[in-house]
């Protein structure tokens, strides 16, 4: 009995059957030449987080971290990383070390060709491995054809598709400054809170106390979570039933809201009121919150509108708002919720249930103070979306750029 193989799929790159004046179909083999990694293996296993030479993986870990070895640095910059098994790659223009031996290192096999062009058509060709563990450059990578132009329209385009990268990047680092702001801001406001002159407390200057979540302010309580909040469970309509599905009432489940954004407003899928009625799912009221309860658990988001939500998550609502409002309960749910469960369980918990909140404390501050807390964050939270937004559409552009001037569908000026 002869087992069918199974092939890897080659890309249908949506190319011109007729090129424009000028271009030419190459082989990538053609155009890039490569290397192979050995003489940049790093020796070691545990890298630093912070300083050294970069260890680099093709796929999207990308950067493993550093290490202090000084040998078998490559420094001839700036080359593409591909890894053979996977296909994936990344333009390095920075001086690293290798982890793993199935990474080619690629250049340009002439000064004819322009290597950052080069890597942005590897971005756009939609080659599929097959479940075979093999290497693809020689084989078949190297094989696949690419419509290039000469060499002062490649430049062009790769001027044009750098200079989006920049604004990614630059943006990219805006939110990540943003974040560690955030960040700092929770360590505080949560554990030391902000008076009623707007000045984050200090134990030199206001009175704290002892409590099972270290010092706090005299003023605050500590309280467990399930005395606070109803716990709400979710459900399925019979997938089976189409009465039941694609009405108007939106199904959350975790991919919904599993984005790192606080808010959730929309969903994949949409319910009946027949399926509503027929389920064990329940509305949950804007300004809510949801929290995964199985597989990636602790992923939390607050409801920007009435949905309804699958089995595998919890709603949660403050029972007495003048106690405990559902803004602040989502920032001390974010900072406490994930330090308990890594302390308690390591990266080893799979299931939250409902006797979990029993175990869960948060300091509760007077109402004002939880309203000025929540405040401050989401201050920060709404400029973390709004430059989240500007990258998205930045990288749609891109997306649209690489579509018309990768492919000569638009032609780009030489002067």
């Amino acid at each position: 009995m002869k087992l069918k193989e199974e092939k890897s799929k080659m890309p249908n790159n949506n190319q011109p059957q007729n090129l424009p004046e000028g271009w030419k179909r190459v082989r990538l083999g053609e155009v890039l030449k490569y290397e192979q990694p050995q003489k940049y293996l790093v020796k070691g296993e545990n890298f630093d987080k912070k300083s050294g030479v970069p260890v680099l993986t093709a796929g999207k870990s990308f950067l493993l971290g550093f290490t202090d070895e000084k040998d078998g640095v490559y420094r001839n910059v700036p080359v593409i990383i591909f890894d053979d098994f996977t296909t994936d790659s990344k333009y390095i223009s920075f001086p690293f070390k290798i982890k793993s031996s199935a990474i080619k290192i690629l250049k340009t096999s002439t000064d004819e060709y322009n290597l950052f062009f080069l890597f942005n058509l590897l971005q756009k060709l939609k080659f599929q491995p097959s479940s075979e563990h093999k290497r693809y450059w020689i084989s078949e990578f190297s094989k696949i054809e690419i419509p290039l132009p000469p060499l002062p329209e490649q430049r062009k385009i790769a001027e044009i598709l750098e200079t989006v990268d920049n604004a990614i990047e630059k943006t990219n680092r805006i939110i990540e400054k943003y974040k560690r702001i955030k960040q700092g801001l929770m360590q505080d406001l949560l554990t030391k809170g902000i008076d009623e002159n707007s000045k984050i407390r200090n134990p030199k200057t206001h009175k704290f106390k002892n409590s099972p979540l270290g010092k706090i302010p005299e003023e605050w309580e500590v309280k467990q979570v399930y005395e606070l909040i109803n716990i709400i469970s979710g459900g399925t309509p019979d997938t089976s039933n189409p009465k039941y599905w694609n009405g108007r009432i939106p199904w959350l489940s975790i991919e919904d809201f599993n984005t790192g954004k606080r808010w959730v407003f929309n969903s994949v899928k949409y319910i009946t009121e027949e399926g509503l009625r027929h389920s064990s799912t329940n509305i949950l009221k804007k300004g809510m919150l949801i929290i995964s309860a199985r597989g990636t658990v602790g992923i939390l988001a607050q409801l920007g509108k009435d949905m309804a939500f699958n089995q595998s998550c919890y709603g949660l609502d403050s029972k007495n708002k003048n106690v405990l409002t559902n803004d602040f309960l989502y920032y001390s749910l974010s900072f406490y919720m994930k330090n308990f469960l890594n302390l308690a369980y390591g990266n080893v918990f799979d299931t939250i249930t409902r006797n979990t909140f029993k175990d869960i404390k948060i300091p509760l501050p007077p109402l004002p103070e939880q309203k000025r807390i929540a405040q401050i964050l989401s201050q920060i939270d709404h400029t973390i979306e709004k430059e989240t937004a500007y990258k998205e559409k930045l990288q749609h552009i891109k997306k649209g750029l690489m579509e018309d001037l990768l492919t000569g569908k638009v032609r780009v000026k030489i002067i």
